[in-house]
């Protein structure tokens, strides 16, 4: 097994960097559809202090990156309340969608660096290159419907009952990092994260 810490660092300060406009955007569509509770727990910002979650930003996609576990991680959750979003469930399904959004656009913008630095023979190309593909994978990730990631509150949306989400959410840490180590989802993932790229690249030829 090949231990690569400087590539670990890498990922972290990427996924960090990554993570940052995603907990924002969750903040600013909650805050455009009437409720202001991430704007008065300070999350209404690009400030990444402000949505690191140690455990979840910085240990875990170390150590999944340092062992080839695939990539796991997830920034602080933006609390919302549901009852002061514009379409309550259909609001809280907007929100939780923001965050993913914001890193298919981010994957878009580096993509768009990548190629205009390989044109150029640039040694920077290889760096953006990489940080598409991960927003590309923390845009996937979040889709997984297990808490505390995006895609649990799809399900909420979806008027899952509430002692099942409750459930779901007492044992999601252990749910991810069992079908991280017992399948292959990480790494299809990743294999989905890179085709994501690829095409953004063929756009630009």
């Amino acid at each position: 097994m090949n231990i690569d810490i400087g590539s670990a660092l890498i990922n972290v300060a990427l996924f960090w960097i990554l993570t940052t406009p995603h907990e924002f955007a969750h903040a600013w569509a909650a805050t455009r559809l009437g409720d202001d509770t991430p704007r008065k727990e300070g999350r209404l910002t690009l400030n990444p202090l402000a949505h690191v979650d140690w455990l979840g930003t910085v240990l875990l996609p170390a150590v999944t990156s340092l062992f080839g576990a695939g990539f796991l991680g997830w920034g602080k959750p933006v609390s919302t309340d549901v009852s002061r979003l514009k379409g309550r469930w259909n609001g809280l399904a907007a929100v939780a969608l923001a965050g993913p959004a914001s890193n298919v656009v981010l994957a878009f913008m580096f993509g768009i660096a990548a190629h205009a630095l390989a044109v150029a023979h640039n040694q920077f190309a290889g760096a953006a290159l990489h940080a598409s593909v991960l927003s590309m994978y923390l845009a996937l990730f979040n889709l997984i419907p297990v808490p505390p990631l995006d895609g649990s509150r799809l399900l909420l949306a979806a008027r899952l009952p509430a002692f099942i989400y409750e459930e779901l959410a007492r044992f999601g840490f252990v749910l991810l990092v069992l079908a991280f180590g017992a399948s292959g989802l990480g790494r299809w993932l990743a294999e989905l994260s890179w085709t994501g790229t690829s095409a953004i690249m063929a756009l630009f030829g």
